[in-house]
């Protein structure tokens, strides 16, 4: 089993800046794509932003040029550095990652329990 803890959300101003972080852990995995996506009070789940095993990444429009998505293979971890944060970015935001288990050929898309984000008016 993959497991994904996040850390970092909170209350911030308009304006101000968080930092998100995810650390997946398991025994002999191997891990794909881990990305960002967030859930606000009665919306559907969107993206936020991706990054591939090899650095590629891609965001929500509404994000481009103020959130910025890295992660560190060597601590199977997953950053998100938001900057310039708007009230619309309140949400529950939730790490994943496609990831594989052992000898198992098919990867599995993993989730972590999301931490809340709270942006002030």
């Amino acid at each position: 089993q993959v497991q994904l803890v996040e850390s970092g959300g909170g209350l911030v101003q308009a304006g101000g800046s968080l930092r998100l972080s995810c650390a997946a852990s398991g025994v002999m995995i191997s891990i794909n794509a881990m990305g960002w996506y967030r859930q606000a009070p009665g919306a559907q789940r969107e993206l936020v932003a991706v990054i591939g095993s090899g650095g590629t990444t891609n965001y929500a429009d509404s994000v481009k040029g103020r959130f910025t998505i890295s992660r560190d293979n060597a601590k199977n971890t997953v950053y998100l550095q938001m900057n310039s944060l708007r009230p619309e970015d309140t949400a529950v935001y939730y790490c994943n990652a496609d990831a594989r288990i052992g000898l198992t050929l098919r990867s599995s898309v993993y989730w972590g329990p999301g931490t809340q984000v709270t942006v002030s008016s």
